[in-house]
């Protein structure tokens, strides 16, 4: 491009950049700006504000407009259809308030305006937590008085006071509280906790705005008491506290247990057993399970008695003491040795045996330096196990299932009997632990479970909490609650305390019942699980407004409808449900003449109607339900009156029956004599009028003809001697309406006559003529004899020259076919050129004949 025309253009486009931003400048200079205050949420039809305080009209435009709707003529703003939502449009809180600013064309200059819309804000939410349950774990030793402050606020999207928040909290049993003057929520400890009397503590967290009405929201705190090493071991009541072992017993047998437990858990809650330093060193006890065992050899000297002082140590606890007294039996001559042999799995000499196990061999038992000692084996005690000899062994068998969950802990002592004699030789003692199996299923309290739920609900609005139990212990007793996979996003479930949540607006008008299976599994293998239904009722709220089953309504109705007839079905719907569906609609003009049949939902007419006073109504229609707070709409409703027929042609042209016009007979055929002019207020067909000679005075043919289009009276022939003096003639004026056209008739008074002399009439005929067909006696337009005979020969002569002129065609063309035979056997080719050619020749000549 060459630089010069370069530098021009650029010059031009820096000129239009500097015009722009000049004309920019000048319109924000001039135009106007006024700031109006509206509530959010307003209804639709609501006025806010006006504009005519402030300018002059008219008021043209307001954009965009759908929020408002500007009056043209008055100014004022209504509110629409779509509420304003102060938190959608303005969700970050902005501190100079949510303004929305609108262009409106104002006054007979077309003036420019801003008019900016702060939107006030009304306690319209309540305060959510996001988390519907906050936890938090307190040491049982905290002191009262302590403070914690929790991470989980409440959130109000309102703002100003609407959008600040208190806490409270409701059953703690006095427990906790909480500090109502902060703005986020400290939790108080009131009472000392005690995690070995309560480990958790559930209290609802309520979340309470300071608007007015107050909303609320709320959470569920729970509280997990830790533990703190504050219980030291005890000895249980059960523990033994004798036992006795034969003098000659070998190193290891063991002597008796002790047990001792402590209320802490986990290492707070680790025992050791010891023996006290003043014991005899000829016994020894096991340090985790108090198995108490012979460390050396009695001798014969030794005594026969040993008190054993146990100590069960725990952390940073004095140790708890026992006493077991051992007494030593005197050594028999010969006395049984008893050998366990373990089938069942053991540890540490105790069986451990399987629940619901059905009866099985747990060990065989041998007796040994038995010879010349007779006796049987026993079980002392009543305990499901039983012995069986097999030759000289025995089998120690369960004789039954044993079950955890009753007891989980057997102690089978050992006894020989020698004629008669108890307990020869020491007692032996075999521990049994019975060990869990995951055998039950976990139970719900109820099958099935029902619920109710307004609709609406804030996500995460609690719904019912369901209660599962696991008659297991430990881990195989543990349960945890599940939905279906099809059910998460809508609900959802704590895992742990089986709390169902919304987590979404329920819409009852999109689903009104919802059945939810949930599922509890217990932690043991296999796992075991149950399932119990939920059944969700979505109560009805009024949040759906009547709606027309159309926009706008337009009927057509006749002008003679009959009173309480009906105009056409304009009923509206409500996709609410029970009283909130119930819905009234009536006229809000309350001067027109219809009404609304709400029974059948008909608009119907109540007076009588004219088209041609009024040919169209405009009304409007209010549809109001009776939910609370009461929800309607209106629709445009235009009902045309269509014409009827019920209007005679009114006669404007004669004014009456006696008006009389003088005729020259020297007047020429087809002149103008008068006209005939008349209207009919119907409309349509109803008012098309056509204009007829009815009869005539004197009954002959009459010399007058009338246009029946537009009613001219002309001169159908030359006047005669014959047809001087008066003549009457009775025009019909008749419209085209169906299905009975109307009438109405005048009479037409016509002197034919060389004098000028105004004429009169005194009267019309006193008895009307009996009205004839026009061509038979007042138009009776024939043809005269000369003319038909003479068109009778025209047509005669016409038909014998065709017949003529086909005859010599026809003579023709024979002629030459005879011409081409003849020449056809002497030059085949030429004569058949010949021969078209006479063919095209004759085809010409008959052509000609024809056409001439």
């Amino acid at each position: 491009m060459i630089p010069g025309i370069c530098d021009d253009m650029n010059r031009i486009n820096l000129l239009q950049n500097v015009f722009s931003i000049i004309l920019i400048g000048e319109i924000m200079c001039t135009t106007s700006e006024i700031q109006l205050r509206v509530q959010e949420e307003l209804e639709q039809g609501t006025k806010v504000d006006t504009l005519a305080s402030h300018f002059l009209p008219p008021y043209q435009h307001l954009m965009p407009d759908n929020y408002f709707r500007l009056d043209s003529i008055t100014g004022d703003l209504y509110m629409t259809a779509q509420r304003m939502d102060r938190e959608s449009l303005c969700p970050m809180k902005p501190p100079e308030g949510c303004l929305q600013e609108y262009l409106a064309i104002i006054g007979p200059e077309e003036d420019i305006i801003k008019v900016t819309v702060k939107v006030e804000d009304i306690n319209d939410n309540a305060p959510f937590f996001y988390a519907s349950e906050i936890h938090l774990s307190v040491s049982e030793d905290v002191a009262v008085g302590d403070r914690f402050m929790l991470d989980d606020n409440a959130w109000d999207a309102d703002e100003g006071s609407n959008g600040e928040v208190w806490y409270h909290l409701d059953g703690t049993n006095n427990f906790f509280a909480v500090n109502e003057t902060e703005t986020s929520p400290v939790v108080i400890v009131q009472k000392e906790l005690d995690r070995e009397t309560q480990s958790t503590h559930r209290m609802i967290l309520i979340a309470t705005d300071c608007g007015s009405p107050p909303q609320t929201g709320t959470a569920t705190l729970v509280v997990e008491v830790k533990d703190v090493n504050d219980n030291c071991p005890t000895f249980s009541p059960d523990s033994p506290q004798s036992a006795s072992i034969p003098r000659d017993s070998p190193v290891g047998t063991v002597v008796t247990w002790v047990k001792a437990t402590d209320a802490d858990l986990g290492l707070n809650a680790v025992i050791t057993y010891s023996l006290d330093g003043r014991t005899s060193h000829k016994f020894n006890v096991d340090k985790d399970t108090g198995q108490i065992t012979l460390s050396d050899n009695i001798n014969t000297d030794s005594p026969s008695e040993y008190v054993l002082r146990v100590l069960a140590s725990g952390s940073f606890c004095p140790p708890a003491a026992t006493q077991v007294t051992v007494s030593i039996l005197p050594v028999m001559r010969a006395h049984p040795v008893i050998k366990i042999k373990f089938i069942a799995e053991h540890q540490n000499q105790t069986i451990l045996l399987e629940e619901n196990k059905p009866p099985t061999v747990l060990a065989v038992l041998e007796l040994s330096e038995a010879s010349g000692i007779t006796g049987t084996m026993s079980i002392e005690g009543d305990v499901p196990f039983l012995l069986k000899q097999h030759q000289d062994k025995y089998h120690l068998l369960s004789s039954k299932p044993l079950d955890f969950e009753q007891k989980h802990e057997y102690y089978v002592s050992l006894v020989f009997t020698n004629a008669g004699v108890s307990s020869v030789g020491p007692k032996t003692v075999i521990p049994v632990l019975v060990e869990d199996a995951n055998d039950n299923t976990p139970q719900f309290q109820n099958v099935h479970y029902k619920v109710d739920m307004p609709e609406n609900n804030h996500p995460g609005a609690f719904l019912l909490q369901v209660k599962a139990t696991d008659a297991d212990s430990q881990q195989n007793g543990k349960v945890a609650y599940s939905l279906s996979l099809d059910t998460e996003e809508l609900f959802r479930i704590d895992h742990m305390t089986g709390k169902l949540y919304a987590m979404v607006a329920l819409d009852r008008e999109h689903q009104e019942y919802y059945s939810i299976t949930v599922v509890a599994r217990d932690n043991g293998y296999p796992v075991l699980e149950a399932s119990a239904t939920v059944s969700i009722h979505v109560l009805d709220q009024n949040d759906n407004a009547p709606v027309f089953l159309s926009p706008s309504f337009v009927f057509f109705i006749p002008e003679n409808i009959p009173l309480l007839a009906r105009v056409g079905f304009v009923a509206a719907k409500d996709a609410d449900k029970g009283q909130n569906r119930q819905i009234e609609v009536r006229v809000l003009n309350g001067s027109s003449p219809f009404v609304v049949d709400n029974t059948q939902g008909m608009l119907r007419c109540t007076a009588e109607l004219d088209r041609e006073r009024q040919d169209r109504y405009e009304l409007w229609l209010l549809a109001r339900d009776r939910g609370y707070p009461s929800l309607s709409s209106i629709v445009k409703v235009t009902v045309f009156v269509e014409d009827v027929n019920d209007n005679h042609p009114h006669i404007i042209l004669p004014s009456s029956n006696l008006s009389c016009l003088t005729v020259s007979p020297d007047m020429n055929k087809g002149a103008a004599i008068t006209r005939i002019y008349a209207i009919d207020e119907d409309s349509g067909v109803n008012s098309d009028l056509s204009y007829h000679i009815g009869t005539c005075e004197p009954p002959t043919i009459s010399p007058f003809e009338i246009d029946p289009h537009s009613g001219n009276i002309t001169l159908r022939q030359y006047l005669l001697l014959k047809h001087h003096g008066i003549h009457r003639l009775l025009i019909v004026v008749r419209d085209s309406g169906r299905p009975t056209p109307l009438e109405s008739t005048v009479w037409i008074n016509l002197l034919v006559n060389k004098s000028v002399e105004p004429c009169h009439v005194n009267g019309v005929p006193t008895i009307p003529p009996t009205f004839l067909p026009i061509k038979d006696l007042c138009k009776k337009d024939e043809v005269s004899s000369e003319q038909a005979w003479l068109i009778l020969i025209i047509g005669l002569s016409m038909i014998v020259c065709s017949f003529i002129l086909f005859l010599g065609a026809g003579l023709i063309c024979i002629k030459q076919r005879t011409v081409r035979s003849r020449k056809k056997n002497n030059e085949d080719n030429k004569d058949n050129r010949i021969t078209l050619k006479l063919m095209e020749n004759c085809q010409t000549g008959i052509f000609e004949l024809t056409g001439g």
